[in-house]
């Protein structure tokens, strides 16, 4: 099975599902937003997206992931809008029977989600100046 949402408003976390009794692996991966991007100290980052597209992309990527892996599931929720520093941007959980193969495809799922689906991501600066955040990392 795979869930993706993309949101505005705080994400609330999958809960726990203790009943997956045939799953020995429940990985779970939350982005949060740092206090700083490059040497640039930040209150917030804003994500920006292509509605509509970033949703299917984020989808079909997903379910790349669930058939190129052997995982059994996938659920993600991404967070679009301004973020304050400190809450999370993107939580995703995987199951699967064993670690290595869990820990590989959310590397990969990660990867693809930056690389793949439009959506950007902007730094808020403390004066107030927005930045991409590619810039303040060189």
């Amino acid at each position: 099975m795979v869930q993706t949402e993309i949101i505005r408003g705080k994400i609330t976390h999958f809960p726990s599902q203790e009943n997956r009794t045939n799953d020995g692996v429940e990985l779970v991966f939350s982005g949060r937003v740092r206090l700083r991007e490059g040497e640039k100290k930040i209150i917030a980052l804003e994500y920006e997206y292509n509605e509509g597209m970033a949703e299917k992309e984020l989808q079909t990527v997903a379910e790349e992931t669930v058939q190129r892996f052997p995982i059994h599931d996938l659920f993600c929720r991404h967070r679009v809008g301004r973020i304050p520093v400190g809450e999370t941007s993107v939580h995703v959980a995987i199951w699967s029977k064993h670690r290595k193969e869990a820990l590989e495809a959310m590397t990969w799922f990660i990867s693809e989600l930056k690389q793949r689906v439009p959506i950007w991501k902007w730094a808020i600066l403390v004066d107030g100046s927005k930045h991409s955040v590619e810039s303040l990392r060189h």
